[in-house]
């Protein structure tokens, strides 16, 4: 009897920590597909549901796209108002932030646009007063309180409701799109905590970003809603068609949807400017060949803090993990933000938002702009055009070199704390900070050297006295885009998100320079990104498809069993009873099974998860009657006759996998690791003659790259 005719719930699933079989869920897939198609030339009901099967994904598409921009609109305007909370409230309405509040007063002037009698700061609704020390105290106080406040409610809820919605979720999601399952991770009530507690991280003041933390939600939204549809439900690899696997139809439906997300966003207009940016610029002057000298310079500390930065805070964060700070999540989260906001305070360019400070550091000054960083001396002699010609620098810049100069050693030390505490948490923003004020500093040095000494060669050829020759903004753009290769070594990619970020297209050659740099001098002192350090210090069994592998090791150096070790545990396909089989399972915590002919031939038949053997023998048990342990496992498709009273047989060879990936004990482990990297495999046979001699997991192959690196095999904690 074979009661496999019918599939049974659950099998053909895998269990949490596990790898999914991308050949097995493709293959599925096709069978699915060919079905449909067949059926659909029978009826015209048929027909529908074929049409409607094709048009899912553009359905899906279009519904993560809705919902990605529409979370992401809201995030951020939540996140501006709460982070202007901390200075005070808009009496004419609680529900504006501070520009908002100030739009539409009567009362605003051109120099004082910030200041309008409808914000109140917490002084003077607290003491009717916003002048004196007494007044400072209180706001400083205030805003204290409220960064604290923000902080614990972010890390309680994370703590309390969902402990995957902490951290920026990147190096996670790799894993994921690799094939790797986290039940929970890309949930509903992820989604939900993850949404709310981005807003009060960001709040809070702390050396954060949300674009990291966005990709999470976005990936939260594309699972959800994925489980309105069957082929997407049923099929692990059919929601992960953008790793491994990238066919063309995904390109477009991802553009489709990231089309979907923009006309959300812009229709939510949560920046106030008709902008999709988030900093937009707009400079008038070109840049000078000479310039890419400085913009190398920009690139060349990029690489450098980009490695400082790696390599301190994955020590911190293995510190977290092996000592009893990690043990404390909420009382560090508490003391890092008391800390930011205590020293943040008094400094105008710390206290602001990190998107906020960006933005002004971007920032081309012209004559309306009453920014200290514009406070240059004759600030209204204009040039032709109303261009603003070089000029000197004011007392108003030489106060914010100072202070930016602080706020820069503040963001580089606390930084390095706050990313990985037990909140989420993105690492563009404060990255992209970094090398904007680095870029500023020496944009704005730059241009007081070309007014002063115009008459040098390196001048004279192109930038005479009155001209305006150097873009501060500029350079600040630069930096960031280096800082931010530097951590996370993105290239084509990273100039990319930079034009998204910012509209200034014609500066891509600065662009390329300073992130081609900042990546080489960052491989030079170490060779992973930010987030696949994490990846390797989290154990996750994540296969980098960039990294060679150029030892000369073959197959069965890697294999398991090794020479003195125990022989590898397998099924005969006809020999074996009930009670064998959950013995096997019991005794040993292998996530599958080689079927062979027999233990003296060692013939392969297939492959069996370990999974699917405990669903199908329980389901057995309780809707076969007869079977008991002493009942015959067959994976042959024909069972030979019993003699009668003998217990009746348990047929299991539609769970068996006939086509397990195999390799010669010969084959060198750089092409086993390239099978690896392409088919996405979690296990690959190893034979000699056609005789099965050991296994090769996607575990086994990551323990020999590291050993092959120096670094500790153990280190890789997932099947």
């Amino acid at each position: 009897m074979d009661f496999l005719e019918e599939p049974i719930p659950g099998v053909g699933t895998y269990d949490d920590f596990n790898t999914i079989d991308w050949v097995r869920e493709k293959s599925r897939d096709r069978d699915r597909h060919r079905e449909i198609t067949n059926k659909s030339k029978e009826s015209t009901w048929a027909l529908i549901h074929s049409v409607s099967d094709a048009f899912s994904g553009w359905l899906l598409m279009l519904l993560i796209g809705l919902l990605s921009g529409s979370l992401a609109g809201l995030i951020d305007i939540s996140a501006r108002w709460m982070t202007d909370l901390k200075e005070g409230i808009c009496t004419g309405g609680f529900w504006f932030n501070h520009e908002h509040c100030c739009w539409n007063s009567e009362h605003v002037t051109f120099e004082d646009r910030d200041k309008c009698p409808e914000w109140n700061s917490w002084s003077q609704l607290i003491i009717s007063t916003d002048e004196g020390a007494f007044a400072y105290i209180v706001n400083y106080f205030m805003y204290v309180l409220w960064a604290l406040l923000f902080a614990f409610l972010a890390v309680s809820l994370v703590k309390v409701f969902a402990p995957y919605a902490c951290g920026s979720g990147i190096p996670e999601i790799k894993t994921i799109l690799s094939g790797f399952i986290i039940r929970g991770y890309l949930g509903k009530w992820t989604l939900v905590i993850k949404t709310i507690t981005l807003v009060l991280a960001v709040s809070s003041g702390l050396s954060l970003g949300k674009e990291g933390p966005l990709v999470h939600v976005a990936c939260c939204c594309g699972n959800i809603l994925c489980h309105c549809f069957n082929k997407y439900r049923k099929n692990e690899a059919k929601r992960r068609e953008v790793s491994y696997y990238f066919p063309l139809k995904t390109l477009w439906r991802s553009f489709f949807a990231a089309l979907v997300a923009a006309f959300t966003l812009r229709s939510i207009n949560p920046f106030g400017n008709s902008r999709l940016v988030l900093f937009y610029v707009e400079f008038h002057t070109p840049w000078h060949l000479f310039e890419l000298v400085p913009f190398i310079l920009l690139g060349i500390f990029g690489g450098l803090w980009g490695a400082l930065f790696i390599r301190t805070n994955i020590a911190w964060c293995r510190k977290r993990k092996t000592t009893q700070l990690g043990k404390y999540p909420v009382v560090e989260v508490l003391v890092v933000t008391a800390i930011t906001a205590i020293l943040a305070f008094p400094n105008e360019y710390t206290r602001m938002s990190t998107s906020e400070l960006i933005s002004e550091l971007f920032n081309d000054c012209g004559l309306l702009d009453s920014s200290k960083l514009c406070d240059y001396e004759n600030r209204f002699n204009t040039s032709k055009g109303g261009e603003l010609p070089d000029r000197p620098a004011g007392m108003g810049i030489y106060s914010a070199m100072w202070q930016l100069a602080l706020t820069l050693i503040l963001k580089i030390v606390i930084t390095i704390f706050t990313f990985g505490m037990k909140i989420p948490s993105g690492l563009f923003i404060p990255s992209m900070a970094v090398g904007a004020i680095a870029g500023r500093l020496l944009g704005v040095g730059m241009e007081q050297l070309a007014y002063y000494h115009h008459d040098w060669a390196i001048f004279n050829s192109w930038c005479s006295q009155g001209a305006d020759c150097i873009t501060p903004g500029l350079y600040a753009m630069v930096g960031a885009a280096a800082c931010l290769g530097g951590v996370t070594r993105m290239t084509v990619s990273l100039v990319v998100i930079m034009f998204e970020l910012t509209g200034g297209l014609e500066y891509i050659v600065p662009l390329m320079a300073a992130a081609m740099t900042s990546k080489w001098v960052a491989d030079a002192l170490g060779r992973e990104g930010i987030y696949d350090a994490h990846i390797r210090l989290n154990g996750y069994p994540f296969l980098e498809a960039k990294e060679e592998f150029a030892h000369k090791t073959l197959a069965m150096d890697v294999m398991k069993p090794r020479r003195n070790d125990p022989l590898l545990t397998v099924l005969t396909q006809d020999s074996m009873t009930v009670e064998d089989v959950e013995t096997i399972i019991s005794e040993t915590t292998y996530s599958g099974f080689p079927v062979v002919v027999s233990r003296e031939s060692q013939r392969l038949v297939g492959f069996v998860l370990r999974r699917d053997l405990i669903i199908s023998i329980e389901n057995a048990r309780k809707k076969q009657d007869g079977v008991v342990s002493t009942s015959i496992i067959y994976f042959t498709e024909h069972s030979p006759p019993m003699p009668p009273y003998t217990p009746p047989t348990l047929k299991l060879r539609n769970i068996l996998d006939l086509s397990p990936f195999t390799v010669t004990d010969l084959t060198p482990m750089e092409i086993v690791v390239d099978i690896f990297r392409k088919l996405g495999l979690r296990q690959c046979l190893v034979t000699h003659n056609g005789r099965l001699l050991g296994i090769i997991t996607k575990k086994d192959v990551l323990k020999h790259i590291a050993q092959m690196a120096n670094q500790d095999p153990d280190s890789i904690l997932f099947n």
